[in-house]
């Protein structure tokens, strides 16, 4: 992370003529839409009027109604953000753009640290400093660093590992269980970045598939879009990754607990056996998220009568569909991989060595069975 930490030197940045400003809707006066001429197949307005808005400075403003695909409809005592357009050429300098949501959305992070602190206890309280930890390196160091135009895939990976040694580690403590857990998801997320690049390669995929990353490709032209494709691959796979290999490693830890005779071969077999199952349900959500978040794409490709072999292959949901396939390979290797490491470990601690004579035997396997923190 120090050898690619962001320096912010010679980035590009976005500059414009509009400036986000708050304000609360204070009246709504709806009115009949003007009969104009327009284009074929451009749809008539079917919302007219002004809305009256109180900026957060005390000063009222008017503006029109939002109209079209996706306006924003408002009523009043509606907080909205507007934009302010120093050079109008509608002679209108407000035009409301969102709703604002900053209390809504805080609302909804509270019930949900409140549900996972009330069932995990300090489990679930270290599980939210976790994820206070995860969006902080993100936000921190992948993507400045990505803008900076560092290698996006080496980023990913190094970004990941941090992210799973003090996430793993301070949501389950400092225990092999944990270690195990650990070296299993660092091997997957090792596995899934190398295949990423292979099939992103062989299927040749550019990065640039809609709007936002043909966009982001004009305006950040250093940052590398193949490479972006590959680190979300890596990141997304992070999530799912880690609870594969804590559940393994658990599974095997509660096997060795619950009979100390099982060997190597008992471990590894119960323990997998487990795994697959779990794997079957995983691999599941995986296609379904992915699914769920091209389903527009999809929606839009149907309409226009797009064959099913074109839809498939086409670079947008070839995308998804290489982000499903290459997941579910790295989630299928953390398997064996972490099971038979800590199945390993298990069988080898629960093998004493011969005690001395004037001693008692001792058991060195209870180090392993009995390192809850």
């Amino acid at each position: 992370m120090a050898l690619l930490w962001p320096t912010g030197a010679d980035r590009p940045t976005e500059s414009g003529d509009s400036t986000e400003v708050n304000g609360r809707v204070v009246a709504v006066q709806p009115a009949a839409c003007p009969e104009v001429e327009l284009p074929e197949g451009t749809p008539a307005p079917t919302e007219c009027g002004t809305v009256q808005v109180r900026l957060d400075d005390g000063r009222t403003v008017e503006t029109d109604i939002p109209s079209g695909p996706g306006a924003v409809t408002v009523e009043p005592g509606d907080d909205i953000v507007l934009l302010y357009l120093e050079e109008s050429f509608t002679g209108n300098d407000y035009s409301i753009a969102d709703h604002q949501r900053g209390k809504q959305l805080w609302l909804l992070g509270a019930a949900v640290a409140l549900a996972v602190i009330a069932f995990g206890r300090w489990r679930g309280l270290r599980a939210l400093a976790g994820l206070a930890v995860t969006f902080a390196v993100l936000l921190i160091f992948v993507v400045p660093a990505i803008l900076d135009g560092r290698q996006p895939l080496l980023v990913a990976v190094v970004g990941a590992a941090a992210i799973m040694l003090i996430v793993l580690y301070l949501t389950h403590g400092l225990t092999l269980t944990t270690t195990v857990a650990v070296a299993g998801t660092l091997i997957a997320l090792t596995v899934t970045a190398l295949l990423s690049a292979l099939f992103t390669s062989l299927v040749h995929l550019t990065g640039v598939a809609d709007d936002t990353t043909t966009f982001l490709s004009v305006s950040q032209s250093g940052v590398d879009m193949r490479g972006l494709l590959l680190a979300g691959i890596v990141i997304g796979a992070l999530g799912v990754l880690d609870d594969i290999t804590v559940t393994q490693a658990e599974t095997v830890r509660e096997l060795a607990r619950a009979n100390p005779g099982y060997g190597f071969r008992e471990l590894y077999g119960a323990a997998t056996r487990v795994g697959r199952a779990h794997i079957a349900s995983v691999v599941n959500t995986i296609v379904l998220a992915y699914a769920g978040a091209s389903l527009p794409l999809m929606l839009l490709f149907a309409v226009g009568g797009t064959p099913v072999s074109r839809l498939l292959t086409g670079q947008p949901i070839a995308e998804e569909l290489v982000r499903s396939g290459v997941g579910t390979l790295g989630l299928i290797a953390a398997v064996p991989i972490t099971t038979a490491l800590a199945a390993w470990l298990a069988a080898r601690a629960a093998t004493p060595p011969a005690p001395p004579k004037h001693r008692p035997a001792q058991q060195p396997w209870t180090a392993f069975i009995d390192d809850r923190p």
